[in-house]
């Protein structure tokens, strides 16, 4: 009786002990499943928050501009003349209005209220019978040309002072050559028309009197062993008809004349020779029937936008023809308007610029970007003056109601447009359109290049190269190590090909880029010549072994077959490379490297593609192998029992049953892999020479999303276009490897159901 009870008593606690460790397994699992579930959902929401943080970045690049009527009161001072042009500082605080009489008004921009009112010192007895405005680089110098044939050059200034913490700014002219006027035309003519360019040293003045044009260069020299300076003076006289110009304009670098005619001619000549101007070219600009009704410098100076009594500004820039010499040609034309325009008005610091049309429609363009920013009427006809804030976020203009209007303009980020970063882009200087990028430069006048197809290409063309070299070595290895090699070597080799997926990729970039790269350029030769030395190698010792004894055949180990091929393999190499400077010099006369360039036009550049190629599919292959592996190696043994019971080889039954079954892992290894190169920053930011150019020779270098945004982030101005268009590229980049990323799972999801009943 007493057994029964202690049985019975031991049965309870089994039962108790086992109800137990059922509920806290039943727990774990619960807890478990939840993590599992928190974990994925806490990714998928880490990759929408990446996703719209990256969009919120990138969005304010579409915005449209927009301008805002703030102000507008009436003329300061307006017994002081009639307006000849408005000024305004950068600071949108004070504007200055010159006058035919030689006043300058400087006033508040916001209200009108006059704050000062100088006096140009002209000769007594003279007029104003020409005015022009330097370029922005001349800092708001203004010259007036005279009717007793001299002019006067003044600068606008600003100081800026504090008053406890109150900024004040204070106006004044500054004469940078003087008081006393130069004298242009000794006879005392007027100068009808005139052109200058001041600088530190030097200054150029261009003027039309009596139907010639005269060209006066003054140059600073300093003493060598005093303070003194002196001018050089250097006059000359233009042979070519005059009396129909009816513009003209100085380059910046005092290089380049630009002469208008009143038929639509515009002659280019080089004045860089003081004392022998040369005239480079005659051309019309306009259609016939048309005339040049505006004309202005492009920031940087290097074009011209033409306006037409068509309603077209064009732009004509510098390129070099097929001698190689600067000329103008056409590179774009902007339809404004159906009215005449007749004014032009370009920023201080972009590609940007403004017209006004005949009927007062104002309208705000980008060159590169080939934009139409903002189109908005500023009255019933042509405002009398028209001015553009130095940093574009203000407009100011006089109308004929005899009030000035200050506008505000939100202009953020006029360089991006769908065709300036995916379509070629006719840029400055440059022969014809090109896919450049070039985002920062030391001068305001750089015409900003953020075409994101190279980026693109470069990505793309180093993924392919690293893929190439990276799947017929990760498949075959999975191959063989899955199914041919025997148990006791796989245990050896799958771990030590995986381990190299720990080796840190700056560390494969270091290599690639300081001994790699030197390596293959001195032995490119060797390099090709591996390529067939080495399967020839392995295959003559292939064939050497069915001569071996009977005897010693059965020693080797079943699937230690690929041990013995390691020494094969590492003497092929280094036979390879050993040859390979004699087997240049005897078959090319020289290197490989000439050879391409001489008879085929094939540069090489010592950091490529190919380096590129190598080093990156050297860290694609282990992710590559361990998935592929694992998913042949996982193919039920009774599918290949099967095949071999039914007469298949191994080989056959390795090609039309285990690859067709573990066709889904495999895919889905190799899309890792091409995510993995896609993605991949220090390899190729130091394996290349970072050149975002589009070419798909093997031997030229590139530039990556990855590698781009690794290099230019810390420079970019945070919310500059340059920084918004750097994070653009990053949601490219994301966008590129979702798409992927999703495409290959429906893939490998149907080739899973495909192949599921096998």
């Amino acid at each position: 009786m007493s057994e029964i009870n202690n049985s019975t008593t031991q049965s309870s606690l089994n039962t108790a002990t086992t109800s137990h460790y059922e509920k806290w397994r039943l727990l774990k699992d619960a807890i478990m499943r939840h993590a599992v579930v928190a974990g994925g959902l806490s990714i998928i929401f880490a990759i929408v928050v990446i996703f719209f943080y990256l969009l919120y970045v990138v969005y304010p690049l579409f915005l449209s501009a927009n301008a805002e009527s703030v102000a507008q009161y009436a003329i300061p001072e307006e017994n002081a003349g009639k307006t000849l042009f408005l000024a305004i500082e950068e600071q949108n605080e004070i504007a200055a209005r010159f006058t035919d009489s030689g006043q300058v008004v400087f006033f508040d921009a916001k209200t009108g209220k006059t704050l000062a009112q100088k006096t140009v010192l002209l000769p007594e007895g003279a007029n104003i019978v020409s005015v022009a405005q330097g370029s922005p680089a001349s800092d708001g110098a203004v010259i007036y040309g005279l009717s007793n044939g001299q002019a006067v050059i003044v600068k606008q200034q600003y100081k800026a002072t504090f008053v406890g913490d109150k900024r004040v700014i204070t106006p004044s002219l500054k004469y940078p050559l003087g008081e006393t006027p130069l004298v242009i035309n000794d006879a005392g003519a007027a100068l009808e028309k005139i052109a200058f360019k001041v600088g530190e040293g030097a200054a150029t003045i261009v003027a039309k009197s009596a139907d010639k044009i005269r060209i006066t260069s003054l140059e600073k020299e300093q003493s060598l062993f005093g303070d003194e300076a002196s001018l050089t003076r250097t006059d000359s006289i233009l042979d070519m008809p005059a009396g129909n110009i009816t513009d003209i304009l100085v380059d910046k670098e005092d290089r380049n004349l630009f002469l208008v005619s009143n038929d639509g001619q515009l002659s280019f000549i080089d004045i860089s020779k003081k004392n022998a101007p040369e005239i480079k070219q005659h051309l019309n600009v306009v259609e016939a029937g048309q005339k040049i009704t505006s004309l202005s410098f492009l920031t940087g100076d290097l074009s011209l936008m033409i306006g037409d009594s068509s309603g077209l500004v064009a732009q004509w820039s510098l390129v070099k023809d097929a001698l190689g010499h600067p000329a103008l040609e056409r590179i774009r034309a902007f339809k404004v308007s159906d009215k005449a325009v007749v004014s032009i008005s370009t920023e201080q610091r972009r590609k940007g610029f403004l017209t006004v049309d005949a009927a007062g429609e104002m309208g705000i363009y980008h060159s590169t970007a080939e934009r139409e920013l903002i189109k908005e009427s500023l009255g019933n006809a042509a405002p009398l003056a028209t001015i553009l804030s130095p940093r574009a976020n203000a407009l100011l203009f006089q109308n004929g109601d005899g009030k000035i209007h200050f506008w505000t303009v939100d202009n953020e980020h006029p360089e991006v447009s769908i065709k300036s970063m995916w379509q070629k882009v006719w840029y400055e200087s440059y022969a014809k359109p090109a896919y450049i990028w070039q985002s920062s430069s030391a001068s305001n006048d750089f015409e900003p290049k953020y075409s994101l197809t190279p980026l693109v290409f470069g990505t793309l063309k180093a993924a392919f190269y690293a893929m190439l070299v990276a799947i017929p070595l990760s498949l075959m290895g999975a191959i063989y190590t899955a199914y041919f090699m025997s148990p006791q070597m796989r245990i050896y080799a799958k771990p030590s090909i995986e381990i190299m997926g720990a080796l840190p990729t700056v560390i494969l970039g270091f290599l690639a880029g300081l001994w790699l790269a030197p390596f293959i350029e001195e032995h490119l030769a060797g390099l090709f010549s591996l390529l067939i030395i080495v399967p020839l190698g392995v295959m003559v010792f292939a064939f050497s072994l069915q001569f071996l004894p009977e005897t010693v055949r059965q020693k080797i180990p079943e699937g230690w077959d690929a041990a013995m091929l390691i020494p094969v393999i590492i003497l092929s190499g280094w036979f390879a490379f050993s040859i390979s400077v004699p087997l240049e010099t005897f078959l090319f006369n020289g290197t490989l490297r000439d050879w391409f360039k001489n008879e085929l036009g094939i540069g090489y550049d010592q950091r490529n593609a190919l380096v590129v190629g190598i080093a990156m599919g050297f860290a694609v292959v282990p992710t590559i192998f361990s998935i592929a592996e694992d998913a042949i190696f996982s193919v039920p043994k009774h599918l290949t029992v099967g095949s071999l019971a039914l007469g298949a080889t191994p080989w056959q039954t390795m090609i039309r049953v285990v690859l067709l079954t573990a066709s889904p892992g495999i895919f889905s290894a190799i899309m890792i892999g091409f995510g993995r190169a896609v993605g991949e920053t220090m390899i190729v930011l130091m394996a290349t020479g970072n050149t975002p150019v589009m070419d798909l020779s093997v031997f030229q270098g590139l530039r990556t999303l990855a590698a781009n945004i690794a290099v230019e982030m810390p420079e970019a101005e945070v919310d500059s276009t340059h920084y918004r268009v750097l994070f653009l590229a990053a949601l490219v980049l994301f966008m590129f490897t979702f798409v992927f990323n999703t495409l290959a799972e429906v893939i490998r999801q149907r080739l899973r159901e495909k192949y599921s009943s096998l």
